[in-house]
């Protein structure tokens, strides 16, 4: 079978591997469509994600859908032939933060296409991937996988609209365009969220941005000046999402934010350390939390998407067939011209 595996930066080989076993729990999926995530770009590009480096070859992918081809004799719930999303977290279950029902926290965490172990956890860019019955969300037989394929980064914007607590009525701001930066937006807007203001250093990430329903965009690189005329204004955001993974982009949540106000952060930092401004979060009492993946979310997202409860796709841009895997990767670095490109199986 086909497999699309990082050795360093910018060496991403189509290998040909055979194809893994079923285990007694264990499915065996055909994997049709597969997103490419900002941390596989950072893979890709740079060797590392944050603070996660590459140390062996590397199989990226975690936002991927596709149909059973085979389960294992253990397997109950699952049948051969149904369309599928899958889970790429698997938890321990006995961690405490697994017993206090924050599974996304879990020690032990196996999380498909992450560096963050050694040896490393291999993920879903592959022709066929065995994962257990429990990371197998099936999803209705008209769903496109392009489609069912969101339900990861999907998850990931609901739970860090979850982790900002209510929405209903808010003012939101949210740093950064990309395809999670939007995702917070549909989710906050279905969440209740009141006006929405989103921001980026490019024009192009902002027309889709109003397109799909954004208040008010900001391109900070050119006219900054017009979110500041809006925090005086205003007293400034209920709730700020910083999604850029740039440190800037942190400062601007703390400083836009209003006293009593939520931060989430939601995207991935350069690694090491850089100043905050802590007196900003003491002063007027931010919030500021963390939102790591997700948990229990993923279902919720899978429904969403089953059901149409949340439409995603104007932010699905270019699907790019495994055999040119490495264009795709270059489409996805593309900011002004894609925002979310999946690779076909």
């Amino acid at each position: 079978m086909r497999v699309c595996v990082i050795h360093k930066a910018e060496d991403l080989r189509l290998e040909e591997h055979a194809e893994p076993a079923v285990s007694p729990h264990g499915v065996k999926v055909r994997v049709r469509a597969a997103g490419i995530c900002g941390s596989d770009l950072h893979y890709y590009f740079e060797g590392r994600n944050g603070d996660f480096v590459i140390r062996e070859p590397l199989i990226p992918g975690h936002e991927f859908s596709g149909e059973v081809a085979e389960v294992g004799p253990e397997v109950r719930r699952i049948r051969p032939g149904q369309r599928v999303a899958i889970h790429p977290g698997r938890n321990c279950g006995h961690c405490f933060a697994c017993r206090e029902g924050r599974g996304n926290l879990c020690r032990n965490v196996f999380f498909m296409g992450s560096a963050s172990k050694f040896p490393h956890m291999q993920g879903g860019f592959a022709d066929f991937v065995v994962v257990d019955e429990s990371q197998i969300h099936p999803v209705s037989d008209d769903l496109p996988f392009t489609i069912a394929a969101f339900a990861e980064p999907l998850a990931v914007s609901l739970h860090a609209v979850e982790r900002a607590g209510p929405m209903l009525g808010r003012s939101v701001l949210i740093t950064g365009a990309g395809p999670i930066g939007l995702l917070v937006q549909l989710a906050a807007k279905r969440a209740g969220a009141e006006a929405i203001t989103i921001t980026d250093i490019l024009d192009e990430p902002l027309a889709l941005a109003r397109r799909i329903g954004a208040d008010a965009t900001v391109n900070v690189a050119r006219e900054a000046e017009a979110l500041a005329r809006t925090v005086g204004e205003t007293a400034g955001f209920e709730v700020a999402f910083e999604v850029s993974g740039n440190p800037a982009g942190l400062a601007t949540c703390l400083e836009s934010t209003r006293p009593g106000g939520t931060v989430v952060q939601v995207g991935t930092l350069p690694p090491g350390k850089f100043p905050v401004a802590g007196n900003l979060v003491m002063a007027k009492e931010i919030d500021l939390r963390g939102a790591m993946r997700f948990d229990r979310e993923f279902a919720h997202a899978v429904a969403c998407l089953d059901r149409g409860l949340i439409d995603v796709t104007p932010l699905l841009t270019a699907s790019v067939p495994a055999d040119q895997a490495s264009a795709a990767f270059g489409l996805a670095k593309q900011r002004d011209k894609h925002s979310k490109v999946q690779i076909t199986f």
